[in-house]
């Protein structure tokens, strides 16, 4: 694979899950490269990072030079890149295919996490309604309670695979 193909394949989050590295909400994580970083300053966007802190910044090759003390080449090589001249071969595009099919596929999962999650929430804006207008204890009252714990576990639940699926490379 050469060095576009490469990016396209591997996501800046898929790089950090190989160090352990989870980045929160906001997209940041506390700094790898300088010592006393005790809250998260370097911004990790799709295919790049930029540290707020002492200024690292680069993409996928860089991050992983800097992680295992590699040359560039060395990075390049770890990641799958080769240096043959296979432009045209069939098992490279192969593999470029096969990326980019799960990358699709790992997609399409979050939407359908995004869309059941979107649809849960309405439901729960619902139930919270109807056990607010309702008696305590009534009939309608428990109903809306166990609806809300039921409906609150699946929401966390898709929250918590959307999380898996975003961070691992084979969703």
């Amino acid at each position: 694979m050469n060095r576009d193909e490469i990016k396209q394949t591997y996501s800046m989050k898929e790089i950090l899950n190989r160090y352990g590295l989870v980045p929160n909400r906001s997209g940041f994580i506390k700094c790898p490269f300088h010592i006393g970083d005790h809250s998260p300053s370097m911004k990790i966007y799709k295919d790049s990072f930029y540290c707020f802190g002492c200024g690292e910044n680069g993409d996928i090759f860089s991050f992983v030079e800097k992680m295992d003390n590699l040359t560039f080449k060395e990075a390049y090589l770890s990641l799958g890149g080769e240096y043959k001249k296979e432009a045209n071969k069939f098992s490279s595009m192969r593999k470029i295919q096969k990326a980019k099919m799960q990358r699709k596929r790992k997609e399409e999962k979050l939407k359908k996490i995004a869309d059941r999650r979107a649809e849960l929430s309405l439901f729960i804006e619902f139930y919270k309604i109807v056990q607010l207008r309702s008696e305590p204890f009534s009939d309608d009252w428990c109903m809306a309670v166990n609806k809300l714990v039921n409906l609150w576990g699946e929401y966390d639940y898709l929250e918590e695979e959307g999380e898996r699926i975003g961070l691992s490379g084979n969703g």
